[in-house]
């Protein structure tokens, strides 16, 4: 496994790097965020993840190690591969991913380009625990939405409206203002339920 690159910088590209090391030229694939990290100087540190396939092998460059980290939790979920976890990275800073993940929030993660509903709701799913573990988010204010939100859902539930539609009108109301307490939840739920 190559861990990481260091060398000359032959060619920069928004998309790529060839580095050249031991009179070796490896082209790494790059997210936006390492091509603007990375200044023209002629050395250069790249952090690397290997993708071995049936037909290719591709190396995908990073200029830190949090990005590689992040990049290879995201391709551990199924759907989402080294293209997209690559986009999601250009499209997205890391932190704006680790909260998006940790917060639970759908439609952030779904702007990408090439993500669904159910792949944006899988990657939650699968990576929620690990990035609050991992890297020692406030989970205080992750749980704080949720557990407004949750107390929210149970009192529509108690004045007889369907779980499944509150529940996506209180995601909803939560991707527009995520510091709304459970009164306010309720009453802009009522209003749209």
């Amino acid at each position: 496994m190559i861990t990481h690159l260091r060398g000359k910088l032959i060619e920069k590209n928004p998309t790529y790097l060839i580095v050249e090391c031991g009179g070796v030229g490896y082209l790494a694939h790059i997210s936006l965020n390492t091509f603007s990290t990375i200044g023209d100087e002629e050395s250069v540190l790249l952090y690397t993840y290997l993708s071995v396939k049936e037909d290719s092998q591709t190396i995908y460059g990073f200029a830190e190690k949090l990005e590689r980290e992040i990049f290879k939790l995201l391709i551990s979920v199924s759907g989402v591969g080294p293209s997209i976890a690559r986009t999601m990275l250009s499209s997205m800073s890391t932190h704006e991913i680790q909260q998006s993940i940790a917060s639970g929030d759908v439609a952030v993660i779904q702007s990408v380009k090439g993500i669904g509903v159910k792949t944006a709701q899988r990657v939650i799913i699968d990576l929620k625990d690990k990035i609050i573990k991992t890297y020692g988010l406030d989970e205080v204010s992750v749980i704080k939405s949720n557990t407004s939100k949750d107390e929210a859902l149970i009192a529509l539930e108690v004045l007889g409206f369907n779980s499944k539609q509150s529940d996506k009108v209180l995601d909803r109301i939560l991707t527009e203002d995520n510091s709304l307490g459970v009164e306010d939840l309720i009453k802009r739920a009522l209003k749209n339920l």
